[in-house]
């Protein structure tokens, strides 16, 4: 026989369960969908929940946050995003590339979505305009693949009698074609002869390297794409190798050993999508918030790397250098 103490204890437990899930259910939940694998993205993934808690948000305290990742496979991000809709998260923060973003807004209309994209967002349709953006997007506008023809300069700076440049390309990636267009009008003002190889997977990347070597490539630009992000010690080993000097448009290829980078800081990036997904669970709209674009860039250059070449690398470049590896 239960006693009347005992009676209200369980009554009263019982009656605290469905508060608990209440209060567990209450917790907004951001959906993290990204081109890139978990692994090739920690310092990215760090500056997002630094961003996030610049905006009051600590994930498993007042934010959860459900990650889905395309591990480079683009063609996955459409299905990745719509298990994130069918979950009705808060917002969406996407990144790891402008497919990202485009796949989010196929999928909803209606939930909020910050990006991050390194192809102009306007060209690519993910806003019509970076100051008002409107609907249900916004985000930052990282501008990877603009910068390709100020690549290309200082490649030519670096390495002047390369004639021939080769073009590392991924043409299933959105801002691809607007990169290339770039470059190629920036070879003609330069001079110079561009090749280029389109690579979309992993086995590509090899065949890449053999046909520059066919064409006597003597430089190598690597355009903007999350998934040669993913590849990037292949990528750097390879050129190398080959004797390929190489100008990259992110400076985790450098920290990988590459030669050259010109961009702007990835990881700080990730940081204001954190602070616009914050902004978002504090009610702000996304249409009022404006496209963040970087202000800074960085030129990164390996000094070890460019010995290993056979390369001096000009003292007006490393005057310029935002950062130099010994």
């Amino acid at each position: 026989m239960i006693g009347r103490r005992e009676f209200i204890t369980l009554v009263g437990g019982a009656a605290a369960w469905p508060l608990a899930a209440r209060a567990q259910k209450a917790m907004p939940v951001v959906g993290f969908l990204s081109g890139r694998s978990r692994t090739d993205s920690a310092a990215e993934t760090s500056g997002f929940h630094r961003g996030l808690a610049e905006a009051g948000f600590v994930e498993g305290k007042n934010v959860a946050i459900e990650f889905r990742w395309a591990n480079g496979r683009y063609d996955r991000l459409p299905g990745l995003a719509s298990e994130l809709v069918s979950q009705q998260v808060a917002v969406i923060a996407a990144v790891g590339g402008g497919a990202s973003g485009l796949a989010a807004k196929s999928a909803t209309a209606t939930i909020p979505i910050v990006f991050a994209s390194g192809g102009d967002a306007v060209k690519i349709g993910l806003v019509t305009s970076l100051n008002r953006p409107g609907g249900n997007v916004t985000g930052v506008n990282i501008i990877f693949g603009a910068l390709g023809a100020k690549r290309l300069e200082l490649l030519h700076e670096l390495v002047p009698a390369a004639g021939t440049v080769g073009m590392l390309v991924n043409l299933d990636y959105p801002s691809a074609p607007i990169e290339v267009q770039d470059v190629e009008a920036a070879a003609r003002k330069l001079g110079l002869r561009m090749h280029m190889f389109d690579a979309r997977a992993e086995r590509d990347i090899e065949l890449a390297f053999d046909d520059f070597a066919e064409k006597r490539v003597k430089g190598l630009l690597v355009a903007d794409d999350p998934f040669f992000q993913g590849q990037r010690r292949r990528i750097v080993g390879m050129a190398g190798r080959r004797g390929l000097p190489a100008i990259y448009f992110s400076r985790d290829f450098v920290d990988a050993g590459g030669l050259m980078s010109y961009g702007p800081n990835l990881v700080d990036a990730y940081r204001l999508v954190g602070v616009y997904c914050g902004r978002i669970l504090k009610s702000d709209k996304p249409a009022d918030l404006p496209v963040v674009q970087p202000t800074r860039f960085e030129l990164v250059i390996n000094v070890k790397s460019a010995k290993a070449l056979g390369l001096d690398v000009p003292p007006t470049l490393l005057a310029r250098a935002d950062e130099v590896i010994e």
